[in-house]
């Protein structure tokens, strides 16, 4: 199952803009070793879960993996050859608005060289540009 939140306070949200760089969750708080954002960008809970699935299975489970952003905006589609109109469609997905410059995982406990290659690859299922900071 992909991230997404238990409860939101309205079921749809406009799409809003993207934040350009981000201050505050920029530095390593848990882990040794961070996967960067260098770009702002939406990222889906699909992606996240693809990262978090290929950084787990390169470290082979050693270590400790954390993810630092969550998908809280829902994402509306309306289903294909409708008409225009009539509202806006049903939520389809769930995203995370990343600013540049955020922390999107982190990792612990696992040798330099197989940290760097586990983000590296996890880098891969993001669609940001991202760099590794230890």
């Amino acid at each position: 199952m992909f991230l997404q939140p238990k409860k939101t306070k309205y079921r749809k949200y406009k799409k809003g803009r993207l934040p350009k760089l981000e201050y505050r969750s920029n530095k390593l708080k848990f882990g040794t070793f961070g996967l960067k954002a260098l770009e702002s960008g939406c990222i889906s809970a699909r992606q996240i879960e693809a990262a978090r699935q290929a950084i787990t299975r390169k470290t082979k489970r050693i270590g400790k993996v954390w993810i630092r952003i969550f998908p809280d905006l829902p994402i509306t589609s309306k289903p294909i050859e409708v008409r225009m109109g009539k509202g806006k469609g049903n939520v389809s997905h769930w995203v995370s608005r990343i600013a540049g410059g955020s922390l999107l995982f982190e990792v612990d406990g696992v040798p330099e060289k197989l940290a760097l290659a586990a983000l590296k690859t996890g880098a891969g299922k993001l669609p940001v540009k991202t760099t590794v900071i230890s």
